[in-house]
């Protein structure tokens, strides 16, 4: 997963699973907190009202207060009754309210059991406040009551008690005012822990959620990190042989990739540089040993010279014959050297011009026939290539790819009868050239790698199979560098056919 949508899904999961889990919270809380209010007042609360205190407070009391009103119109000298108010107070206490009657100014009744002075001294005046069966007036500061008053006018002959000693004017009627007091601590108190409960819960939802999306980051990304970290320690301690094996699409993991990749690109390389080392050791070798061969000849036939073994005109002849001969050994496998420290560093001198195919290969097959001949070895040369064709190419360096497989073809010849052919035919675009021996063939298996830098088919050193093993890898490069391409044909005691093409010269006119 990209890190871009792992953050835009987690930025979505912040914000959606708080809300989700908090309005399962708000859900289940309020349901508890409806369930205990309705228990414990007797009201049905809705979500609308749950969170207006007053209104549950006086919903409570509601059914209450409406008998009482009734009372007040049939018969409100009930309301000076002790039993009466005593019954209608234990309703209330059920409700966590209480009755409170004030006659003519003075407290009548209290179904607190405590001292009523100060809430009788904030409590409305006769007449002064008229209550609904739902509304009620707030009493706060300390007292924290919600009330409710229903004013009662008692006539004296009904309120009489001793009235025989009453006044005139205390006659005529009797203030009453009946209040429900219901105390709003412990509604209230409910619904602050119901707010502390959502609030802890938000607190815990949103630590909750920001743990997961911060587990759900740090895995996606430190997981591949930490990979990461130790896969460059290894590559520090040139250490290549493992995987970094890291699953996903997002940016991290497609850089574990990458490094992975380069991890193999270096591994690859130390390979090659081990193999180049231990080639190049082996070519020091081979170098080494092909020299000291010619030289201990040529060193043996001066001897003998000097020794005056070569007594005759004919023996001195071949005396001098073969320290020429060794010498240019000498001379071509310096030059191999030469040249290969060159395709080592793509060094190689070109001198590309146009070359006219039937004289060049003509010229050259003159020059080859005269050194096979002279080392016992038949030759034969054919060219079907029109008079006039031409290719461009380095005339020296084409020379060098030819005598190079020449050279080759010799080294492993094991018949009595050895033959060379160079062949020179037209195939379209191209020139393709062919040289083929009767030397004892290269087996199929072998024939993809005689190619490579440092390769010989046969692994044993001997002073007439010698060579450094890069004769063939430079007639690779030449030919390649001349965009064409060589390959080889050949049967395991029958002979060899070396195959390379060169693209024939159009001209543009």
């Amino acid at each position: 997963m990209k890190l871009k949508t792992r953050l835009i899904i987690a930025f979505l999961v912040i914000i959606l699973v708080p809300f989700l889990l908090f309005s399962i919270v708000f859900w289940g809380f309020t349901r508890f907190q409806r369930h205990t209010i309705e228990q414990n007042y007797g009201v049905s609360v809705s979500v609308e009202n749950i969170s207006d205190s007053m209104q549950l407070i006086g919903q409570t009391t509601q059914g209450i207060f409406e008998k009482l009103a009734e009372q007040s119109d049939s018969d409100p000298q009930k309301f000076l009754q002790e039993a009466y108010l005593e019954q209608i107070n234990a309703e209330l206490l059920e409700k966590h309210s209480y009755l409170l009657v004030r006659k003519d100014g003075e407290l009548f009744y209290n179904g607190s059991g405590e001292d009523a002075g100060r809430l009788l001294d904030a409590l409305p005046k006769y007449r002064g406040f008229s209550s609904t069966s739902d509304g009620g007036s707030y009493i706060g500061r300390d007292i924290r009551v919600f009330v409710k008053q229903l004013d009662v006018e008692i006539p004296r002959t009904e309120a009489k008690n001793d009235s025989e000693n009453l006044s005139k004017e205390e006659k005529e009627s009797a203030e009453v005012s009946v209040f429900i007091i219901s105390s709003v601590s412990e509604l209230v108190a409910q619904n602050g822990r119901l707010l502390l409960d959502l609030l802890i819960s938000i607190v815990v939802i949103l630590i909750f959620a920001a743990f997961l999306m911060i587990v759900w980051i740090y895995t996606g990304v430190h997981t591949p990190l930490q990979k990461l970290s130790e896969a460059t320690h290894r590559i520090k301690e040139e250490d290549f042989d493992f995987e970094l094996d890291v699953k996903g699409k997002d940016e991290i993991s497609e850089l574990c990739r990458d490094f992975d990749e380069m991890r193999q690109r270096l591994k690859d390389l130390d390979e090659e540089k081990k193999a180049f080392d231990r080639q190049s050791k082996e070519l020091i070798s081979n170098i080494s040993h092909d020299l000291k061969t010619p030289i201990t000849a040529v060193k043996g036939y001066v001897e003998g010279i000097m020794d005056g073994v070569a007594d005759t005109p004919e023996k001195m002849d071949r005396y001098i014959r073969t320290i020429y001969i060794k010498a240019n050994d000498m001379d071509r496998l310096i030059n191999e050297l030469t040249f290969y420290s060159k395709i080592d560093t793509n060094k190689i001198p070109y001198n590309f011009n146009k070359i006219d195919v039937a004289e060049y290969f003509d010229d050259c097959a003159e020059e080859v026939g005269l050194e096979m001949r002279e080392r016992g070895i038949v030759f034969s040369y054919i060219n079907t290539v029109e008079i006039g064709t031409l290719i461009i190419a380095d005339a020296e360096q084409l020379k060098r790819v030819i005598n190079n497989i020449i050279g080759n073809s010799v080294k492993y010849m094991d018949k009595e009868r050895k033959y060379v052919q160079l062949r020179v035919m037209d195939v379209g675009d191209f020139i393709q050239v062919e040289l083929e021996d009767n030397g004892k063939g290269i087996p199929n298996q072998e024939l993809v790698s005689i190619f490579d830098r440092f390769y010989r088919t046969d692994q044993s050193r001997n002073s007439a199979q010698g060579g450094s093993g890069i004769g063939l890898s430079i007639v690779k490069k030449i030919v390649e560098d001349h965009g064409g391409r060589i390959w080889a044909t050949s049967k395991v005691g029958e002979g060899t056919v070396m195959h390379f093409v060169v693209r024939k010269y159009v001209s543009s006119v």
